[in-house]
């Protein structure tokens, strides 16, 4: 059995899981029978966990959204959907590994599938940057948006990243026109667009392939133009205010459902998603087919209509002002 990664407000269900591992190697190596005593620890875990994540604050969710256990865009893409054909490069500068994408079938049906991933192990999240993003990224994730379109496929994209990168040579191959071009195109882009924050959904690097119809987001991740430690280093100039930032930023999936910037919160598994991988593909690919029934039979025109009203709704207010 893996080794599980607990966070720090998870130390008191790490404690009973450690025992419940001894009694497990107790009874292996006796003739000892103390299966009561395991399944009664096992339950107890269970309600501990419960217990904790039944009352969670803006920056345990930060934390959990970023467990290297999470489940990444591949595991999503092989979980999901069928046939995948991996597609490479931007056609003018590199193969930007932090985004992986090409075309696939969900139940059945054609689409193109991309999303930011971030790498298990240290030698793979260097080769991917940690899910942070250059311009040869978000240019690839156009290319394949747009041959998307060229052949009327739904397009599914993932996201999951601290931030686009932002390094001097991203910067000289022109970061922020990458990211604003990628707002205009799916904005204008005449298939559907279906996109679930997995993970971190940060800032402009987020916002390049989120521009969608439908926008899912699991109950553990976060999305924000910043994240909490950038936040603070701006506000505080420190990043120990990170976790002061995460409540005043607002980057839940509940507060992002109540003010109407996601459609639709996909239920996690007890302990989140890294706790049973299997099951979050299976509530996930069944809200994903929820969200594209809703778009399937809308014509061209119907969609951008829709997309152009979504897109000005974000950011209203009501004028409370005394005496009008």
């Amino acid at each position: 059995m893996a080794k599980k990664t607990f966070l720090d407000f998870e130390q008191p269900v790490a404690e009973l899981e450690a025992k419940i591992e001894e009694l497990r190697y107790v009874q292996t190596e006796s003739a000892v029978d103390i299966t009561l005593e395991i399944e009664q620890l096992s339950k107890k875990s269970q309600q501990l966990t419960k217990d904790i994540y039944s009352d969670l604050s803006p920056w345990q969710v930060t934390k959990i959204s970023r467990h290297p256990e999470r489940p990444y865009t591949l595991d999503y893409i092989h979980g999901i959907f069928t046939d995948f054909v991996e597609m490479h490069g931007d056609r003018h500068f590199a193969d930007d590994l932090s985004i992986v994408g090409g075309l696939a079938r969900f139940n059945g049906q054609a689409c193109m599938v991309l999303g930011q991933q971030k790498g298990r192990d240290t030698k793979e999240r260097t080769l991917r940057n940690f899910g942070m993003s250059k311009p040869e990224g978000y240019r690839k994730a156009l290319r394949l948006m747009k041959t998307a379109e060229k052949f009327k496929l739904p397009v599914f994209t993932f996201v999951d990243t601290p931030g686009a990168y932002p390094g001097i040579d991203a910067e000289e191959r022109g970061q922020s026109e990458a990211i604003g071009r990628n707002i205009f195109e799916m904005a204008q882009l005449e298939v559907p667009i279906i996109t679930t924050i997995i993970g971190e959904g940060g800032s402009g690097g987020a916002l390049a392939i989120s521009v969608a119809d439908q926008v899912l987001m699991l109950q553990y991740s976060v999305y924000s133009v910043i994240s909490p430690e950038g936040c603070a280093s701006i506000l505080w100039k420190t990043s120990e205010k990170a976790e002061v930032a995460a409540d005043a930023l607002g980057i839940t999936a509940h507060r992002l459902k109540a003010l109407g910037l996601v459609d639709k919160i996909v239920n996690e598994p007890v302990g989140g998603a890294h706790r049973d991988t299997d099951q979050m593909v299976s509530f996930l690919k069944r809200a994903l087919g929820d969200a594209w029934r809703q778009v399937a039979d809308l014509k061209p025109k119907e969609l951008l209509e829709r997309r152009y009203e979504r897109l000005n709704s974000y950011g209203r207010f009501t004028d409370t002002k005394a005496g009008k």
